[in-house]
């Protein structure tokens, strides 16, 4: 934040400042939440892309979010996993400090291509073990193939998307 709008806020435009984070992570963990992510990791995604550094510590998040650390630490553990969000340590100190970057979608849907490679594995074994003149057999069939499908335009979705944000957002 600039030192000319800190120094006119007032302690109103602050509590009007956090309010309106609130509002917007809450909304937006709604949202994660109603497409399948559970609610603290996506009160804390959507706490941290709203952060001004994007960066927030434990303590921070478990502040603004008004709950535990320990709360904080399972939901950043599983963001981590899903590669969402990095974790650094504060230069001389042992708190960490959890990060979300502009690119974490393109990284998260990257690391998809090796969960698809893995499934399609599964489901050919699936196929040849039940047979394509059975009813589970063509529907693992059927699932095999939208893999395929998917593992397929996502390279090329990624190379347009590549090109988009360069032309958009690097510019």
């Amino acid at each position: 934040m600039d030192e000319r709008r800190a120094d006119n806020r007032t302690d109103g435009d602050d509590e009007a400042a956090a309010a309106a984070v609130s509002r917007f992570v809450e909304r937006f963990a709604a949202q994660l939440v109603q497409a399948g992510m559970t609610r603290m990791p996506a009160r804390v995604f959507a706490a941290l892309l709203s952060s001004e550094q994007g960066a927030l510590t434990s303590a921070e998040l478990s502040e603004q979010l008004k709950v535990s650390p320990a709360a904080v630490s399972g939901a950043v553990r599983y963001l981590a996993q899903v590669n969402l969000v990095s974790r650094e340590r504060e230069p001389g100190s042992r708190r960490e400090r959890y990060h979300v970057q502009g690119d974490q979608w393109y990284d998260a849907l990257l690391q998809r291509d090796a969960f698809l490679r893995n499934w399609q594995t599964t489901m050919r074994e699936g196929v040849e073990q039940f047979g394509l003149d059975t009813p589970q057999g063509r529907r693992i069939n059927d699932t095999l193939e939208f893999f395929r499908f998917l593992e397929k335009e996502l390279g090329s979705l990624m190379q347009r998307w590549a090109a988009h944000r360069a032309e958009h957002l690097e510019g």
